[in-house]
């Protein structure tokens, strides 16, 4: 596959998680739409890296998969604290925490 095969996939994976992102209301389907949207990311570090013949692509992209664990851990906690309290994942009902109701 050419590198422009990898620069296609990645922008169309990162224009699904950004229209998964804008468009849904769950706060379950937003967490994934940005997971779609950073392994884009990841997609398009791997592959500047490798046409460039340059490794630091891949070691950037690497410990970008670290942060990625680790935030889903944080975020998939959040989900389950916010879904056990509220009973709803619905994104329009956690607004009322910003007005300190």
């Amino acid at each position: 596959m050419t590198p422009d095969m990898f620069f296609l996939l990645s922008s169309v994976l990162f224009s699904i998680g950004l229209v998964g992102l804008v468009a849904r209301k769950n706060l379950f389907v937003m967490y994934m739409s940005i997971e779609l949207m950073l392994s884009s990311v990841n997609l398009l570090l791997a592959t500047f890296s490798k046409v460039l013949g340059d490794a630091s692509g891949s070691v950037i992209a690497l410990l970008m998969i670290a942060v990625i664990a680790a935030e889903a851990a944080l975020f998939l906690a959040l989900i389950i604290h916010m879904y056990r309290s509220s009973r709803t994942l619905n994104s329009d009902h956690f607004d009322k925490l910003a007005e300190g109701k």
